[in-house]
């Protein structure tokens, strides 16, 4: 169990990673150093709440992390398989174009915080789970494999990133391209 934080290095914390979530949100890299100063506090401050930029991009993305996961585990308790696919990989297109923190954190080959490394493990195994019932129930094409959907979701936010406009217009044109995935992994069926 952790000791919470006094008030001020509680509004400290809040601050450092509000500034974090708006630099993340502009495309500039974190540096801890830039973070301080943007923040109104002193270095230190910043490094004894966070050790590495990786750590702070990790605690800015664990609110979108934390949602997919239960949004997973909603998808997991769905009767529909094509449905609690269809469902699951919205919600995580729908967060790689809304949260720049995402795809970073996600992609990243060694994660700084063991929250990080516990949330992507469970989502990757939410995901596997999510696709074997859709395959086990004849929904998906049977040659989809789960290492496919990263790719494949990846290849979707760097098409909006391009090519998707403005923010409302990101989530339309990401929920446009999927659909059109989903159609290309749709089984069809064998008398057809």
């Amino acid at each position: 169990m952790t000791t919470p934080l006094r008030k001020d290095a509680a509004r400290n914390w809040d601050r450092i990673v509000a500034v974090a979530r708006e630099l993340v949100e502009q495309g500039t890299p974190l540096q801890l150093n830039d973070v301080a100063r943007r923040a109104g506090l002193g270095v230190g401050t910043v490094y004894r709440h966070f050790s590495t930029p990786e750590a702070l991009l990790e605690t800015v993305a664990t609110p979108c992390l934390e949602a997919l996961a239960a949004h997973g585990e909603q998808a997991l308790a769905d009767t529909d398989p094509w449905r609690a696919l269809e469902g699951f990989l919205t919600r995580t297109v729908e967060a790689q174009v809304t949260d720049a923190s995402l795809a970073p954190v996600t992609a990243a080959p060694e994660d700084a915080l063991p929250r990080t490394r516990k949330l992507k493990a469970s989502l990757w195994s939410t995901a596997t789970k999510i696709l074997d019932r859709a395959r086990e129930a004849g929904t998906v094409r049977p040659d989809l494999a789960a290492a496919d959907l990263v790719p494949l979701m990846c290849g979707i936010a760097y098409a909006v990133d391009v090519h998707g406009g403005a923010s409302a217009d990101r989530i339309d044109t990401a929920h446009r391209y999927l659909a059109t995935l989903l159609g290309g992994l749709r089984a069809t069926p064998s008398n057809a």
